[in-house]
Formats: structure tokens, C-alpha cells, sequence
């Protein structure tokens, strides 16, 4: 048996794909200790896992919900988002990016801590950013991409958080050296601590270093790899979707009734956009469809139409199986989740990978980009009628999703991640 210790992002996208693998693997009978943040306190215990959690900024007076310190922030950066996403890079990203490091650096003499307490055979992080104890802990060090797959740069593919087309190479230059105009202070000063701590020096104008095990998460039918090369101890996960969630029934006002089924979800931290949510709700309840709507955590402030159901969270991997169509916000996790099941989507970007996915769903023919703030009602409209009357494009996703299921990359992970513990694989 072998101690794996898992440290995610506190966003639920990382938390959640790590609990997927490190259900599997606690199932064979591994030790899995979670030294996640400390506002998931209780909700791994639950699911049979350790939990030695850390603080990223001193603790709140009051107990806090799972993440929910993303989850502020991505709210009171809300009408960033209205901005170009190379505008955004000084306003959106690069705050993100300081938020990040200030959490690397309070969280580091705590993560020693657990690591001595808990003598892991192997560390596992689901992050963007490096914490110089997990390469320190003198442990094989696995890294897990599971937010965007444009975080593996290279010359034949868009700058990350661009949304920029790969067809048409024009303004990637441009992105890449405002990109390195508003960050180089930062990663220089962040590099010369991880280097401080031990650590050996970042790659160039990266925030994170690779592992002795790099796992990333996109279905081959997305995937950039013709186009960026990979050495071999990368590995992509097709999908990583987790069998943790609840079980959901159809609710008895949609069960049995005329039109589509979509589901329609800007994520646990889009969804803290109350006008923007609204606004899309507004427009479905025109339409003959049914909806399933994640509300988030405002749900108290937004009002779903009479085709509608929805709830603060719901289980949405037990729900993408059931739609005809999702409406996103690109995040990496929901765009992987529903190619798994074959869905086509409505994509409206907000921030970080969400305009590389939209980007790529749309130029792969996969589904649509709209603009987030500024679509038309028909725009919207015509989207749905288009990917709801597409036939061929169903049934050619239909064929990708039994093919990414065939694949599972979830016990895929596991393998691999018993591999570089020692174990069997």
C-alpha cells in the first residue's frame, strides 16, 4: 500500500478531478491524504479520505464554503471581464497570478509540515503554480494539468489565456509580449524565492515546473498534440471524470415534456455573475426546451424560468449523460465532461482557460463561442437551433464520447500514479 498525498487548486474543477483519481486509488487500497484548503474541511473525510489541509491566507473568523475564497475573488473581478483577454492580462491574470504566489508562500512551512507528518511514497498536485515543499519532499513528484492544455506551451500552438485561433497566427506575438511586459516582475521575484526555498529555477516566464509524472486532461479529439510535442513522461487523460457524484433523478417538471434537454452552467465561480446569469435565463424561457441550471452559489439572488429546474450545486457528472446540449463557460472541467459524454456546446468565456476552450470547441466544429457580454437574444437563439438540428455532428460526438469513456482516464491516472509510487501498474 502506498501514501499518495494530493494537493488541488481550491476550485472545484483541480478538487474534483483529484477526488476522482484518488477515489480509485483508495478503493485498491492506497492511503490518499488530501493537504487541500483548509474550506474543504470535512467534505474528504466524508468521501473515506485523509485530510491535512492547509491555509492559504490567514483563516476567517468564520467558516467558509469549499473554495470560497476564488470565489470572491472571481466575483469582485467581474466587470474585467467585459475587456479583451489581452486587456485582461494586467487586470485578470496578472491578479490572479499574485493571489497565487501570495498562497505559495504562506501555505510553504505548513506543507512541510504535512509532508513530514504524512511521508508520502508519492506527491501529486493538480495546480498552475509551483510549491517548492512538493519538490523538496525528496518524493516522485506528479503534475497534474487539469485547467488548460495551452499551459504546455510551444511555437505551433496560441498563447495561453488568448483565446486567439490557431488558424490564423497574426496577434499571438503581440499577446505573448504584453503577457511577458505584465508578469516578468512578478514570476522574476517568485522564481528567485522558489529557488530560495530549494526548489530548483522556474521555466522561463512559467510559474510552475514539470514533474517526474505530468498527467493533463483533454480528449484527443481537442487535443493540441500534432501541434506541440510532448517529451515522454508526458501523458494525456482523455477524461477524468468522476463516479463520486450524488445520483440525480430527473425532476418531475421536466421529466416527459416537449423539446430539448439542455443544461446550462458558468461554473461555481462564473456563476457568482448575477446579471449575466440572469440574462442567459432570460432568453432560454423563450425557447420550448427544458433546462437544468447549476445556480451557484447567489442562488438566492436569480430567478429560473417556468421551463427550468435548478439548485445551488448539482451532480453534474450524473446529469451530462441526460442532455441534448450544454451551455458552458468553457472551464476545463465541464468542456472534458461533456466531449466524455458526447454533448455539443454553447460556450461563453469569462476568464483563464475559458476563452482557449471556447476557442477550440468553436474552430474544431465541436459547438459554438458567443460573445459572453454582448450575444444577441437571436445569436443565442440560432446557436441552439443550429447544434439541436445538427444530426451528423451528434452522432459524430456520440462516437468521441464512447470512445474517451473506452479510454477511462481515471484508472489510466491511477496506473500511472502507482507507477511512480513504486506500486503495480
Amino acid at each position: 500500500m502506498a501514501t499518495i498525498l494530493f494537493m488541488p487548486e481550491s476550485a472545484y474543477g483541480p478538487t474534483n478531478n483529484c477526488i476522482g483519481i484518488g477515489d480509485v486509488l483508495r478503493r485498491r487500497g492506497h492511503r490518499v491524504v488530501f493537504a487541500a484548503e483548509a474550506s474543504w474541511k470535512g467534505r474528504l473525510t466524508a468521501m473515506g479520505f485523509e485530510e491535512d489541509l492547509v491555509d492559504l491566507a490567514p483563516p476567517a473568523e468564520e467558516e467558509q464554503d469549499a473554495g470560497q475564497f476564488w470565489k470572491d475573488f472571481i466575483r469582485d473581478q467581474a466587470p474585467e471581464y467585459r475587456k479583451s483577454t489581452r486587456d485582461q492580462l494586467g487586470t485578470v491574470i496578472r491578479p490572479i497570478w499574485d493571489a497565487l504566489i501570495d498562497g505559495a508562500k504562506y501555505c510553504e512551512p505548513q506543507l512541510r509540515a504535512i509532508i513530514e507528518r504524512v511521508r508520502p511514497d508519492v506527491v501529486v498536485e493538480d495546480n498552475v503554480i509551483t510549491f517548492p515543499a512538493l519538490l523538496t519532499a525528496g518524493r516522485p513528484f506528479v503534475r497534474i494539468v487539469s485547467c488548460n492544455p495551452l499551459e504546455m506551451r510551444g511555437e505551433g500552438v496560441a498563447p495561453a489565456f488568448s483565446g486567439l485561433p490557431a488558424d490564423d497566427r497574426r496577434a499571438w506575438e503581440a499577446f505573448r509580449a504584453e503577457y511577458d511586459r505584465t508578469h516578468r516582475d512578478a514570476w522574476t521575484a517568485f522564481n528567485r524565492w522558489v529557488v530560495e526555498q530549494g526548489a530548483p529555477p522556474l521555466p522561463e516566464l512559467e510559474f510552475i515546473h514539470e514533474g517526474d509524472l505530468n498527467l493533463y486532461v483533454y480528449p484527443e479529439i481537442a487535443d493540441y498534440a500534432g501541434d506541440r510535442p510532448l517529451g515522454p513522461s508526458w501523458h494525456r487523460l482523455d477524461s477524468s471524470v468522476r463516479e463520486t457524484d450524488q445520483t440525480f433523478e430527473l425532476p418531475a417538471s421536466l421529466a416527459g415534456g416537449d423539446g430539448a434537454l439542455v443544461y446550462f452552467s458558468l461554473g461555481s465561480l462564473g456563476s457568482a455573475d448575477v446579471a449575466l446569469m440572469q440574462r442567459v435565463i432570460d432568453v432560454l424561457a423563450t425557447t420550448p426546451h427544458r433546462y437544468i441550471v447549476s445556480l451557484g452559489p447567489l442562488h438566492e439572488e436569480i430567478k429560473p424560468a417556468g421551463n427550468m429546474w435548478g439548485a445551488e450545486t448539482v451532480p453534474q457528472t450524473k446529469i451530462l449523460p441526460l442532455v441534448d446540449l450544454v451551455i458552458t463557460h468553457g472551464g476545463n472541467n465541464t468542456t472534458t465532461e461533456s466531449l466524455h459524454f458526447g454533448k455539443p456546446m454553447i460556450v461563453l468565456p469569462l476568464f483563464w482557460d475559458q476563452y482557449d476552450n471556447a476557442q477550440r470547441v468553436h474552430e474544431l466544429g465541436l459547438g459554438v463561442r458567443l460573445p459572453t457580454y454582448t450575444f444577441t437574444d437571436a445569436e443565442l437563439l440560432g446557436a441552439l437551433d443550429r447544434l439541436l438540428g445538427d444530426t451528423a455532428l451528434r452522432t459524430r460526438l456520440a462516437e468521441a464520447g464512447e470512445e474517451i469513456r473506452r479510454r477511462d482516464g481515471l484508472r489510466r491516472a491511477a496506473d500511472l500514479i502507482e507507477r511512480a509510487a513504486g506500486g503495480p501498474s
